[in-house]
């Protein structure tokens, strides 16, 4: 196959093994941070969207979304959000809360949001929970009958256990898949607008500079201040914070 290979991201996808019909690609925002919830992005791509003119314009400008500046992550969430479902691409994000990371450790909570993510993308017109169950010549996939779309999904870092969606892990997923790419880029410009709203209950933290992590600012205001609710409880005892 020979589409897409000046766009190593989207070449990565379409290489792709499999007849499926959407490729959805996810990952999440926030999980190291002291502050704040944990943002998770599903995002699906049709097949033939990767060559549309549309798509070759995304695939242009995304990559992993540390090493974009803030107005091109805005740039492509908006570019994202005029497009509808029947352009072949759709997409959702999903949270997992400060009480749920306290509940659940962070990586539970990591993947509750990858799953609130990926149910709220599987409601778009043409998609459906079964369109994950559907590829009968990969025993990495489950099987299921069904009469819609296939989909293929990638998850940034390793495999996920005890996730209800057969998937394959990508280490460092967000730098290889344009799919994972455009989810990581959704799920930090989500979460930094939450961080921002955040800040302007919770001043005296500076989380709309730093988004919740532990920068030496961040660790003085705790020292100062205490925590807020919207702290991690268990990573600031992890720090003797």
């Amino acid at each position: 196959m020979t589409e897409g290979r000046d766009r190593p991201l989207a070449a990565f996808d379409l290489g792709q093994p499999g007849e499926w019909d959407f490729l959805a690609g996810v990952d999440e925002a926030g999980r190291g941070a002291l502050a704040g919830p944990v943002v998770a992005a599903a995002v699906f791509m049709r097949r033939d969207f990767y060559t549309s003119p549309a798509g070759r314009d995304l695939a242009a400008i995304v990559n992993d979304s540390k090493k974009l500046t803030a107005d091109v992550r805005g740039e492509i969430r908006e570019r994202l959000r005029s497009h509808s479902p029947e352009a072949g691409l759709c997409f959702a994000v999903g949270s997992g809360s400060v009480a749920e990371i306290a509940d659940l450790n962070i990586i539970g909570a990591t993947r509750l949001a990858m799953q609130r993510a990926l149910d709220a993308a599987l409601n778009a017109p043409g998609l459906s929970r079964d369109a994950l169950f559907r590829d009968e010549e990969d025993d990495l996939f489950a099987t299921a009958q069904s009469k819609g779309p296939s989909v293929r999904l990638l998850i940034d870092g390793l495999p996920l256990k005890r996730f209800p969606y057969p998937h394959r892990g990508v280490v460092r997923g967000d730098g290889k898949s344009l799919a994972i790419a455009t989810a990581s880029v959704l799920a930090k410009v989500t979460r930094d607008r939450l961080m921002t709203e955040l800040d302007m209950r919770y001043p005296v933290f500076g989380l709309a500079r730093h988004k919740g992590y532990g920068t030496s600012r961040h660790r003085e205001a705790l020292r100062l201040h205490g925590a807020c609710p919207e702290h991690r409880p268990f990573f600031l005892r992890k720090l003797n914070l």
